[in-house]
């Protein structure tokens, strides 16, 4: 005969947010949106290809940073919304995702105007455009600062079996603020096509290369391409649940293989915030052992907010 137990453990999920971060993203879109103005109009009217491409990259950077705080907001505002059952930072990685699309849409924009006047040159402002392009870039500097934050922190696990085994364990879980790291990028990619715009417009002003201010507009939409592709990545993973290669899996896997005939028949684990996560399992047990003593030896990794086991024994 078999016998089935279960044991359900379960945190309340309820995300805090960031008020610094939610804070210095609303500067970050005051000081964007002005800088984003004077760069567009500077560039129509000094008819730099660099400038406006900078323009326009930071118009959607102004988009994103205010997206980031509209969910910063939402995921404070339905914190304790009994509808989320897993709490509401994934509002946040959403903002990020979305925010990584209007990347996308902008490069799209750049390598467009920035072939059309590389085909079709007309006469640069360059004294004027490169005024501009300067402070743009202390503008964008001031915003990374703003920003900036410890993308990954470290904490450390010193566990301790009940068994005859003594294991220390000492990881480092990286666990970012996606939505703080896609208004972070957006302004460092700002940063990053201001300094080319500056150098187009230098080389153009000394040498007379026209040519190299379209060029730049390209190279500047390649380099913002390759940051949106890897926010994608990161956000898509935590949207779609794609966490079976964390660290902690391996953990879990490590205490259930220690306890006297126990297997894993099926084991799945997501994250529900930041640094904390959900798990479900079940086992194959040969020999009696309760699933609240599974869970206490599980207890141990502090990030597992939400744990689900169904043991079955034979």
């Amino acid at each position: 005969m078999s016998s089935l137990t279960s044991c359900h453990c379960h945190q309340p999920v309820v995300h805090q947010g960031n008020p610094l971060a939610e804070q210095k993203t609303r500067w970050a879109v005051l000081l964007t949106v002005i800088m984003m103005v004077a760069e567009i109009g500077g560039g129509w009217f000094y008819n730099s290809m660099a400038l406006l491409a900078d323009g326009w990259h930071m118009s959607s950077h102004a988009l994103a940073l205010g997206l980031s705080v509209l969910a910063y907001r939402a995921a404070r505002h339905f914190a304790r919304d009994h509808r989320f059952s897993f709490g509401t930072w994934k509002i946040e990685v959403l903002g990020g995702f979305s925010s990584a699309l209007l990347l996308v849409g902008v490069v799209g924009v750049m390598l467009f105007e920035s072939v059309a006047r590389l085909l079709n040159p007309s006469p640069i402002h360059y004294q004027q455009a490169i005024g501009i392009a300067l402070l743009g870039l202390l503008v964008n500097l001031a915003c990374a600062w703003l920003l900036k934050d410890d993308h990954g922190h470290h904490h450390g696990h010193h566990h301790d079996h009940h068994d005859d085994h003594h294991h220390g364990h000492d990881h480092h879980h990286g666990h970012q603020d996606l939505n703080l790291r896609a208004a972070y990028l957006h302004v460092l990619a700002d940063a990053a096509t201001s300094v080319l715009a500056i150098v187009a417009l230098v080389g153009g002003m000394l040498w007379g290369a026209d040519w190299l201010d379209p060029l730049m507009g390209i190279v500047g939409a390649v380099l913002v391409a390759i940051w949106a592709r890897g926010l994608l990545r990161d956000t898509g993973r935590v949207l779609l649940d794609a966490e079976m290669d964390a660290p902690l899996v391996a953990e879990i896997r490590e205490v259930i293989a220690e306890l006297p005939g126990a297997e894993i028949r099926d084991l799945h684990v997501w994250r529900v915030g930041q640094a904390q996560y959900a798990a479900a399992m079940s086992l194959q047990m040969t020999t009696p052992l309760p699933a609240q003593a599974i869970r206490e030896r599980l207890a141990i990794h502090e990030e597992l907010v939400h744990l689900t086991i169904e043991v079955a024994g034979g």
